[in-house]
């Protein structure tokens, strides 16, 4: 079986807080009523990414790493992590305040430290009026205040909270308290793996009727309690090039402002490809196989082909995900 760009099925995850933009603003017509994410590339057991085009339809992420190896994911993505997918790449839709979080790191000196760690990034989609993401602390903050600002429910005041617009990004590393808030429609790319703690959730109750369970006391000791003076990601998109958002050792996600044509040769980063599309239409083209995206779909594109990517668009915005 010969290697080429892939499409693969989106899975939905209908959530407490979830709206209808995967739907109406990202053309992703099979999402249930209160679809709160669709996951774009998932290897997470039970719920693994299938592909939709070509011979391959019908095969599974896990296969695919499984089959092809090094030539699906890269020969250093394979030297790393094995046969094992190691991100998962999401459009999130919040039509209401999404619990806040972190993310503990990895640290074999805790009980806990079998989650490992987790880093992600957030890249705004689109953001209804006064919509806001909140991302480490604004001022300095100790474990003795932190508990009693959760106690008194004033964490979120101490919190970083900026106006979410379209194309704000945000690196969210291990450790870091976040929180999405209601109107935004972000695509988010990050490690498979780690665990998160759940700290404040409104008091909101599930379908049972019970609140979520909160982990205060052990997030407290994941949290890096640093202020920020501004956890916005700044960059300047330029037409035709890649521009660097995030790099870190997890992931690299670059931002493509294209125009006409432009020719992407990346197999000597020995890592597979994936391009979200976040704005308008585009092409593309590998191995003289083509394939067109629009605004909420996701192609990946196996290592094996990496160097020789043509995109076409009359105007189109990517992010592009690499290793």
């Amino acid at each position: 079986m010969n290697l080429y760009p892939l499409k693969f099925r989106p899975i939905f995850k209908q959530t407490l807080w979830g709206g209808d933009k995967l739907r109406r603003l990202l053309h992703k017509t099979l999402a249930p009523e209160n679809a709160g994410e669709s996951w774009e590339l998932s290897a997470e057991q039970g719920h693994i990414s299938v592909a939709k085009n070509g011979t391959l339809a019908g095969k599974n992420l896990d296969f695919l790493c499984k089959y092809f190896g090094a030539d699906f994911l890269g020969e250093k993505v394979y030297a790393s992590t094995g046969a094992k997918f190691p991100l998962l790449l999401k459009f999130i839709d919040a039509s209401k305040d999404l619990s806040l979080q972190v993310y503990p790191a990895r640290n074999p000196a805790q009980p806990h430290s079998h989650c490992g760690g987790k880093t992600e990034m957030w890249y705004v989609v689109q953001a209804d009026g006064n919509a806001r993401l909140f991302s480490g602390f604004q001022e300095e903050t100790d474990k003795s205040q932190y508990a009693q600002l959760v106690q008194s429910e004033k964490i979120m005041d101490r919190l970083g909270a900026y106006e979410a617009a379209a194309g704000d990004c945000f690196f969210i590393p291990s450790g870091r308290i976040h929180a999405i808030g209601a109107g935004v429609l972000l695509a988010e790319v990050q490690q498979n793996s780690g665990q998160s703690y759940r700290i404040y959730d409104y008091h909101r109750k599930d379908l049972d009727g019970k609140e979520r369970p909160l982990q205060v006391e052990l997030a407290a000791e994941a949290i890096d309690f640093a202020p920020l003076e501004d956890a916005r990601t700044h960059y300047v998109a330029r037409l035709n090039h890649a521009v660097p958002v995030v790099q870190c050792p997890s992931f690299t996600v670059q931002v493509l402002e294209l125009q006409g044509k432009m020719t992407r040769r990346l197999k000597d980063q020995g890592s597979f490809v994936a391009y979200m599309c976040v704005k308008g239409q585009a092409e593309l083209e590998c191995k003289q196989y083509a394939l067109p995206m629009q605004m909420g779909e996701t192609v990946f594109v196996p290592a094996q082909c990496a160097d020789d990517i043509l995109l076409r668009a009359s105007h189109a915005r990517l992010l592009e995900v690499y290793i």
